[in-house]
């Protein structure tokens, strides 16, 4: 049981990591292509916001979200690793 939470862990912490990064990257080309900023820069902004974001607006849709729209009795490791995998 302990092995599937550390793995269901691991997995969710990837998947954010690598959402953050698209994130970014989705908000880099329209800068650099109008020339707004040099891409140096843009690529600097870029990750400054995106780690202060949490400072200036805080976990709201987080708080949403644990606040009755997923009941959590329903929810285990399973459905998370289910629902990550696409099953």
């Amino acid at each position: 049981m302990a092995t599937i939470v550390i793995i269901t862990i691991a997995i969710a912490l990837l998947f954010d990591f690598m959402n953050g990064m698209n994130d970014a990257a989705n908000s880099i080309p329209a800068v650099i292509s109008t020339k707004v900023l040099p891409p140096i820069l843009d690529v600097f902004w870029a990750a400054l916001f995106n780690f202060i974001a949490f400072f200036l607006f805080g976990v709201h849709v987080a708080t949403t979200i644990g606040k009755g729209i997923v009941d959590p009795i329903i929810i285990n490791q399973y459905i998370i690793l289910g629902d990550y995998m696409g099953l």
